[in-house]
C-alpha cells in the first residue's frame, strides 16, 4: 500500500503558479499511490496568491478518475465581496471562502470522519480553525496483511505553539478513542439506520503538515506513550534510525521561508505497524509546492 503525503499550497509552486493539474502529475510522478492526502485544499479562495480555481476537491474528483475524494473543512468564512462576478462567474452571494485537507484514495472507505481540531484563544497570534480528517480504509487488496487501516490528515496552527500543543494532544486522544471504540464496540440498531456498529481499527497513520520541527515540543509529544493504545513512531525515522529528517518545507520556496528550510511534515503510525514500514522517503527535487511530499509504503 502506498501513501502520498504532502502540503500542496492549493496547487502553488515555488515560483507562484497554481496548477493542481500538475500537483497531481508530480505525486503519481513519485508513486502509484493507494492514497493521496492533501493539505491546503481550497473552495472559493479566490484571492489566494495565484488565484485557485472555485473549487478544488471538484477539481481533484477530475483529475483522479476511479478515486473517492473526501474533504474537510477547517476555516470556513463568508464570501469574499471583493471578487468581481464577471472574472469569477462561479461565485455569487451564497459563496464561501473553504480551507482544509483531502484525502483520494482508490480503497474502499468504510467510514470517514472530520474532527475540528482545539482552537484555545492565543491572542498574540494569527490563526484559523484547523481540521483532522479521518477515512477508515480496506487495504485487504494493498497488502499481504489486510484488514482495515484509519488514515488521519491534518494541518496544525502554523503561528501559535499554544494551540499546536492542543492540537497534538487532541490527536492522540483520537487514538484513544479509536483503541476503546476497537475493545468495546457498541452494536449498531439495524442495517439501515446510522446507528452503525462503532468498531474501529486500531492501527492507524497520520500524516500532514504538523507546523513543528523536528525534535520540537509537539512533535515529542506526539511520540509520547499512550495509554491504552500503541503509541505512535515517525515512519521516516524508524526506517532511518539515528538520522535527522531532510528540511520539507522552504527548500525551493525561499520567499515565503525566509528563516531557511526546516523539517515540519511528518507520517507517524501506530507501534503496531512498525513492522510493516517497507519505504518512507521525502522528495527533494519537485518545486510544485513550498513543502516537499512524502512517500509511504505499507506491506
Amino acid at each position: 500500500m502506498k501513501l502520498v503525503s504532502w502540503n500542496v499550497q492549493w496547487g502553488r509552486d515555488a515560483s507562484g503558479v497554481v496548477d493542481l493539474g500538475r500537483t497531481v502529475r508530480e505525486a503519481r510522478r513519485l508513486a502509484d499511490f493507494d492514497i493521496l492526502c492533501m493539505q491546503e485544499i481550497t473552495r472559493g479562495f479566490h484571492a489566494l496568491p495565484g488565484g485557485p480555481g472555485n473549487d478544488q476537491f471538484a477539481e481533484l474528483a477530475t483529475l483522479l478518475p476511479g478515486f473517492t475524494v473526501i474533504e474537510a473543512i477547517g476555516a470556513d468564512l463568508g464570501a469574499d465581496l471583493g471578487v468581481d462576478p464577471a472574472t469569477a462567474p462561479d461565485t455569487g452571494p451564497a459563496a464561501r471562502r473553504q480551507f482544509g485537507n483531502a484525502i483520494a484514495t482508490r480503497l474502499p472507505v468504510a467510514q470517514v470522519f472530520r474532527h475540528l481540531l482545539p482552537w484555545p484563544a492565543d491572542p498574540a497570534a494569527p490563526s484559523m480553525q484547523r481540521v483532522a480528517l479521518e477515512a477508515v480504509l480496506d487495504v485487504s487488496g494493498a497488502t499481504s496483511s489486510g484488514g482495515a487501516l484509519r488514515v488521519l490528515v491534518t494541518h496544525l496552527e502554523f503561528y501559535s505553539v499554544h494551540q499546536r500543543l492542543a492540537q497534538v494532544d487532541a490527536l492522540r486522544q483520537l487514538q484513544q478513542e479509536a483503541t476503546a471504540h476497537a475493545a468495546h464496540p457498541a452494536p449498531a440498531e439495524n442495517a439501515e439506520g446510522p446507528f452503525a456498529r462503532t468498531v474501529r481499527p486500531v492501527s492507524a497513520i497520520v500524516c500532514g503538515d504538523f507546523n513543528s520541527a523536528f525534535g520540537s515540543a509537539a512533535y515529542a509529544r506526539m511520540l509520547e506513550p499512550l495509554a491504552g493504545s500503541p503509541a505512535f513512531v515517525d515512519a521516516w525515522t524508524a526506517l532511518h534510525p539515528g538520522m535527522t529528517p531532510p528540511p520539507t518545507a522552504g527548500v525551493f520556496d525561499t520567499v515565503q521561508w525566509s528563516d531557511g528550510p526546516l523539517a515540519c511534515d511528518f507520517v507517524f503510525v501506530t507501534e503496531d505497524l512498525r513492522g510493516r514500514l517497507k519505504y518512507c522517503e521525502i522528495d527533494g527535487a519537485t518545486e510544485a509546492s513550498d513543502h516537499q511530499p512524502i512517500v509511504l509504503e505499507l506491506d
